[in-house]
């Protein structure tokens, strides 16, 4: 594993625990590296912010990518959106964006991006727009119900509701 990837994972690991990014210091210490090998990698708390989520999207990227061709990228992306761990990592970026005031900009854009890819391969799958859409958005509430600590239905129960909607089954 190189640097850069242990870094982020100590980050990711951190940021879940703590319930925020922290600092530069308790990263390089955590994951082994000198701060001078930390920040060449990620100059400031901003852009390893930046690296935190970008890692998120691509480790969903990859999932999804992964879940489409075994055919249950609906299954997948709502079995995501109910997972604890992202959820803390949601809450623990979410609270790091207000309290950085960095410009984030570029990474909205990013998570826009990827969630126009990630809506595109659940239409590929249901084979309409409208019910692919509406999963996404259900699977983006989850996620909001697991940051707030909401009590979500068990996706099984969630996945029958969805099967005459999108005539899968």
């Amino acid at each position: 594993m190189s640097n850069r990837e242990r870094i982020l994972q100590t980050a990711r690991r951190l940021a879940i625990e703590a319930g925020s990014v922290p600092s530069l210091d308790a990263v390089a210490a955590a994951s082994g590296v000198s701060k001078g090998g930390l920040m060449h990698h990620f100059r400031s708390r901003a852009a390893l912010l930046d690296g935190i989520a970008a890692h998120a999207i691509e480790a969903m990227d990859e999932a999804l990518a992964a879940a489409a061709e075994r055919g249950n990228v609906t299954e997948t992306w709502l079995r995501l959106s109910m997972s604890r761990e992202d959820a803390d990592l949601y809450r623990a970026l979410l609270v790091s964006f207000t309290d950085s005031g960095s410009t984030t900009e570029a990474l909205l854009r990013r998570s826009a991006e990827a969630t126009q890819r990630w809506e595109r391969l659940i239409t590929e799958e249901v084979g309409d727009p409208v019910a692919a859409a509406a999963i996404r958005l259900l699977g983006d509430g989850m996620v909001m119900n697991s940051v707030t600590g909401d009590r979500l239905p068990p996706l099984e129960s969630v996945l029958e509701w969805l099967k005459p909607r999108t005539g899968r089954k």
